[in-house]
């Protein structure tokens, strides 16, 4: 009888999910009907946010749950279709929906690195991981490296790096429900970061998996409508097809010539001529900066004294009275802070404001000067580097390898991934011709546009952080030059129906596609660390007899505290959304993937070794990222000199983990004893299903 009640469960899902896509088009239609009538930005922002949070509750308070199988693992019985439409939700995080597309247009063809590298990795998880991790049948990760190596230090490992990078990943997450939440609904940014969280923990707090994948599998309806419009939209717009994935070629020529023009354009040369005199003018400060520091708080206040003796309007005295609060206030401040700006003047004191051309593969050239040679040698390696790292740790992330026990059989984990790859190549496809297009709309309608007459966009997004936007008339003429606009990758999707003129309502559904990306990752990345936690390390290692509600029940608890510590740090606007998530992909990959893959294909590698190779990968690592990666050296105080291995940038610093992690283990087994006939059967029973 399990096969008809599979196929009736299934049935009742296309239901459910038919009805949710027509409710879902009719909601957005009759939002667009009220803006025509008037209805302001403010409340259509916040109606949005309202709905889809209170959508996602409803379906967290339906699904709670005590039992441990549906708490863990969602009973075990979710179709292979609806996994995957889950998975790619819990995929398709901040990362893939807000920063790829903007990574894109700042990076050009370097961006498609992280294209190829997430979706190669699923390729591997097909290959390598998913079927094998069902046929084991637990509930985390760290669960089958307990019970491959038969040791607890595996285990103790895999909990670790667990909860390392899925700590990191989930940081970015809660910083990317912030930066919605504010650009929604106007209020601060930290209010934004806690107001979004209550979203997270409604729905994996009370139900677990279960509540997570139903949630899910709503979210990414929201998610692909979201992003598919404005593309479809500026396609219509610019080109006249509904197909931008097949004509955004066109569309990079006439960029490229574009590029050419503002290349030779005076008042780019110009503007570039002034960034570096700022630049210079930063270097010599920093020559002798308690003088200089002294010298310029000197004439600050100078300079609000005599507008006060002067009786100047009470405006003008105030904004004196601001620059001089804003100066550094001590030396070291000043030192960091000016080193910052000298780096931003010597960045955007280049062609397209240093922006590389968008068509072009690599820097340098192969058959060029040494120096030449040397560049495209260098952004060639960092390419393949990057891809290689970002696609090793996608088939090691803990929290996409944990759906592979929610299907109801080994064929079913399979097809999941499939269905998974499908519907993230729908986003992933996309992304290039969003870029494109978003890059098309500045160069031809932003830049030359006079500053008086700037949309009001360009003020709003300034307001929710500089940092993501800013422009100023460098050269004084008036106009708006390229060298005069600083862009961040995370804006440009969600202010992509802006840019294009689109009306607000598809600004709010593209603000609510980017929170459910952002509110379905976290789901899955504390529901990660929390049952590592209560499941791993509370019932395998503390009290082995504690019943199914009470592991629930600690597995809540913990989810709450590590949602609130992600949420302080999150807070803190510690570094770029991209940065974040790859740093969770080399943790991943340098600690998980070399034991998770010998312990299913090579009998030999033992408890020592793995234990070993983990450690070693994951430490690599973290002290590659620590001394080179330049928000991590300010953290850690670091001021010895950045050392590149082979010019590999840090955010491709799982590259030398994974390496280690797969020699020491091999060496290591190699020359201890083996994990005998346990390991052997243990190896036969997840491979060969009979």
């Amino acid at each position: 009888m399990a096969e008809p009640t599979q196929a009736s469960f299934t049935r009742q899902l296309h239901r459910v999910y038919g009805a949710y896509v027509l409710g879902l088009l009719v909601f957005v239609a009759l939002l667009a009907g009220l803006e025509m009538a008037g209805l302001s930005r403010r409340w259509i922002g916040g109606i949005f946010l309202l709905s889809t949070v209170l959508l996602y509750a409803g379906i967290g308070v339906l699904s709670r749950t005590t039992d441990a199988d549906e708490y863990y693992v969602a009973g075990r019985r979710v179709p292979a279709v609806y996994n995957g439409m889950a998975t790619a939700a819990d995929w398709m995080s901040a990362a893939s929906f807000i920063s790829l597309a903007g990574t894109m247009y700042l990076q050009g063809y370097a961006g498609l690195a992280f294209i190829m590298g997430w979706t190669g990795g699923y390729c591997l998880v097909a290959l390598l991981l998913a079927p094998y991790l069902r046929r084991f049948g637990q509930y985390t990760i760290p669960d089958f490296l307990g019970a491959r190596y038969g040791s607890h230090w595996p285990r103790v490992m895999g909990v670790v790096a667990a909860i390392l990078c899925s700590f990191t990943y989930v940081v970015a997450q809660i910083y990317a429900i912030g930066l919605i939440t504010s650009h929604l609904t106007g209020v601060a940014f930290e209010i934004g970061v806690f107001l979004g969280l209550g979203g997270v923990l409604v729905c994996s707090f009370l139900g677990g998996m279960r509540a997570v994948t139903w949630t899910q599998v709503a979210q990414y309806i929201v998610i692909i409508v979201a992003y598919l419009v404005p593309v479809f939209w500026l396609s219509i717009k610019q080109t006249g097809s509904p197909v931008p994935q097949a004509i955004y070629g066109a569309q990079l020529e006439k960029i490229t010539q574009r590029e050419q023009a503002l290349r030779a354009d005076p008042k780019e040369i110009e503007v570039i001529a002034l960034l570096k005199a700022r630049a210079h003018e930063y270097a010599a400060k920093l020559k002798d900066v308690p003088t200089a520091l002294a010298a310029e708080q000197q004439a600050a206040r100078q300079r609000a004294a005599d507008l006060r003796a002067a009786d100047a309007p009470l405006a003008q005295i105030q904004v004196a009275e601001k620059a001089v609060l804003a100066l550094p206030r001590d030396a070291d401040s000043a030192r960091r802070v000016w080193t910052q700006a000298q780096a931003n003047a010597e960045a955007r004191a280049q062609p397209l404001g240093g922006l590389p051309p968008h068509g072009l593969a690599f820097a340098g050239r192969p058959d060029g000067s040494a120096a030449e040679r040397r560049d495209f040698d260098d952004t060639r390696r960092n390419f393949l580097a990057l891809v290689f790292c970002l696609t090793i740790g996608t088939a090691a992330l803990p929290h996409l390898l944990m759906r592979s026990y929610t299907t109801p059989s080994v064929k079913q984990a399979r097809q999941s991934v499939t269905w998974s790859l499908f519907f993230i190549l729908l986003l992933y496809l996309s992304a290039p011709a969003l870029a494109v297009l978003v890059k098309y709309e500045v160069f031809n309608v932003l830049v030359g546009a006079p500053f008086d007459h700037l949309p009001g966009w360009i003020a709003n997004w300034a307001k929710v952080d500089p940092g993501l936007l800013s422009v100023t008339d460098i050269n004084r003429d008036g106009v708006l030059q390229l060298g005069e606009i600083r862009i961040g990758a995370d804006m440009i999707v969600l202010a992509a129906p802006e840019i294009g003129g689109l009306p607000f309502v598809v600004s709010g559904m593209v603000a609510a596609g980017a929170l459910a990306a952002a509110l379905s990752t976290a789901d899955g990345l504390l529901l990660t660390i929390s049952n590592a936690l209560s499941h791993d390390v509370y019932f395998k290692l503390v009290d082995p007899n504690a019943s199914n509600g009470r592991r629930v029940t600690t597995s809540k608890m913990l989810l709450l505290v590590v949602a609130l510590g992600a949420a302080a740090v999150a807070a803190q606007k510690p570094a770029d959304i991209v940065f974040l998530v790859s740093a969770a992909f080399s943790i991943a990959a340098a600690a998980l993937f070399p034991a998770l893959v010998l312990g299913v294909f090579w009998k030999r590698a033992n408890a020592l070794g793995a234990s070993l190779g983990m450690t070693g990968g994951l430490l690599l690592t973290v002290y590659y990222l620590v001394r080179n990666e330049a928000w991590m050296r300010d953290v850690f105080h670091i001021s010895a000199p950045i050392d590149l291995w082979f010019g590999i940038q840090p955010i491709a610093a799982g590259v030398f983990g994974v390496l280690l992690g797969f020699a020491v283990i091999v060496v290591v087994s190699l020359l201890s004893r083996s994990g005998g006939a346990r390991s052997d059967e243990f190896v036969d029973r997840i491979r060969y299903p009979h």
